[in-house]
This record gives structure tokens, C-alpha cells and sequence, in this order.
């Protein structure tokens, strides 16, 4: 669960801040997403390795060259090799100025749709539900690569770089926020298929969980909309330091959210 949680905290961090740099011009950020991206692929070649344990049942098998093997020619070798090759990417791309960060977010796009080829959603063998996940994960990745650069020109005072960077973020926001929940509820449905099974599986009980600590991003995020970025843009004092604090709640919601998600993939089973 430890490593799938770094996963997905490594690939969207990383991917999200590049997306972010690329479309908002924003600077001094690319060191954070090469730290985020190289815990992302220690994350993802661990996993690889704790798979080969499973199968071996103890330790000595994240050193077996035969069950590694195996494992590699299944689909979680092939999502290695996607997260490998794009977090790889993404970090080699940084420093290369312009030309670099359109690698890096390419490199971003290959690590976040890795993960429409293990787990629960590509076990569905549904092109267009996989298409669904990856919107989704864009939309996330967006979102969470857009709170660090924020918070950091709210700390440094810079009021009206803050105030023109969230009021951006917040238009764009408007068309893919609604994405996220649609996607989300729509795979939740797919997966879950009941009600039953939502409200008395350990299942569905978690991705209800889940829904609730969306809900409590959504709401932190329409206050920095509606009443913290305006009154930035007003040059209210103290805006800034009630924002950097609403984003600072916003990344512990993240957290839960991606630990949430680590749970239903690597500990809990879907309901039959």
C-alpha cells in the first residue's frame, strides 16, 4: 500500500507541476517536479519488486530473476515500462528549457496512462472506460500540480502574480472540475454496480469515503475562488496567508484522497 501510495503521489505531483509550468509560464517549480518524479519511479520499480516477492511468497523474490521475468511479461512489466520511460522522460526534459518541458509532459502523459494498464479499471478490458480514467487523471494531476507553485507565490507575498495565476487556474477549473466528479462517479458506478454493494462492502464503504474527502477539496477550492483570489485581486492584506493556509488544507485532502485510492487498489477487493 506504501509504495502505491508514493506512486500515485510521485506521478501526479510531478506530472501535474509540468502541466502546470507549461501552461501558465510558472518558474522555480521544475526542481519539485524531478523530486516528485524520482519518488514516483523508486515507487514504481519497488512495487515491481514486491510483486515478485508475491509470487515467490517470501523476500526472494524481488531478486529471482525467472518470477521477475514472468512478471515483466505481464501487464504490470508493461505499466513499468510506461511509468519508467515517462517519469524518465519528464525529469530528463526539465532543464532543457522550452523543447525539454514539452518532452516532460509528454513524459507525464505515459506515466499517468500506465495505470490504464493494471488495476481495476483496464481489468474491465474497456477502451473507453481506460480513455476515462486517463481524463481523469489529467484533470487530478492538474489540480495537485497547481497547489505548490500557488502556495509558493502566496508565501513570498507576491499578491498580484498569486491573484492572476489562481483567478487562470479558477477559469480553467470551471470546465475540468466537472469532468473530475463525472469521471470519478462514473467509474464508481461501473465498478461498484450497486448500491448494495456501495453502503456493505468494505469496497464501496472506502470509495464512499473517498467521495466524502473529494467533497472537502471541492469546498477549500471554491473558497480560494469565490472569496480568497478576490480578494487578492482587491490587494486585501492577509489574503495571501489565508490562501497559503486553505492550500495547505487542500494537500492534506490530497493526501487522504491518494491514500484512500492506495487502499481500494492494493488492500481491498471489489465487490462480486
Amino acid at each position: 500500500m506504501a509504495t502505491k501510495f508514493l506512486l500515485y503521489l510521485g506521478v501526479l505531483t510531478s506530472a501535474g507541476t509540468v502541466f502546470a509550468v507549461v501552461m501558465f509560464k510558472i518558474s522555480g517549480v521544475r526542481a519539485f517536479a524531478s523530486i516528485f518524479a524520482a519518488v514516483g519511479l523508486v515507487a514504481a520499480v519497488l512495487g515491481f519488486l514486491l510483486g515478485g516477492a508475491a509470487l515467490t511468497g517470501d523476500a526472494s523474490g524481488m531478486t529471482d530473476p525467472e518470477m521477475l521475468g514472468l512478471l515483466w511479461a505481464t501487464p504490470v512489466g508493461t505499466a513499468l515500462a510506461y511509468r519508467f520511460v515517462g517519469l524518465a522522460l519528464l525529469i530528463v526534459g526539465l532543464p532543457l528549457g522550452h523543447p525539454g518541458l514539452w518532452a516532460s509532459a509528454l513524459g507525464g502523459l505515459l506515466a499517468l496512462w500506465s495505470f490504464a494498464i493494471v488495476g481495476h479499471i483496464p481489468d474491465r478490458e474497456l477502451l473507453w472506460l481506460d480513455a476515462l480514467l486517463l481524463i481523469h487523471l489529467i484533470a487530478m494531476a492538474m489540480w495537485v500540480g497547481i497547489l505548490t507553485p500557488l502556495r509558493r507565490l502566496a508565501n513570498v507575498g507576491a499578491t498580484s502574480e498569486t491573484a492572476d495565476l489562481g483567478h487562470r487556474f479558477g477559469r480553467l477549473a470551471v470546465f475540468f472540475v466537472p469532468l473530475l466528479i463525472l469521471m470519478g462517479l462514473a467509474m464508481s458506478y461501473i465498478l461498484v454496480g450497486s448500491i448494495n454493494a456501495l453502503l456493505g462492502t468494505g469496497y464501496g464503504q472506502a470509495l464512499i469515503v473517498k467521495v466524502l474527502l473529494v467533497g472537502v477539496l471541492l469546498s477549500l477550492a471554491a473558497l480560494n475562488k469565490v472569496r480568497f483570489v478576490p480578494k487578492l485581486m482587491a490587494g486585501e492584506a492577509q489574503a495571501s496567508e489565508h490562501l497559503s493556509r486553505s492550500i495547505s488544507f487542500e494537500w492534506i485532502a490530497v493526501v487522504a484522497i491518494l491514500l484512500t485510492t492506495a487502499i481500494l487498489t492494493s488492500v481491498l477487493t471489489l465487490p462480486s
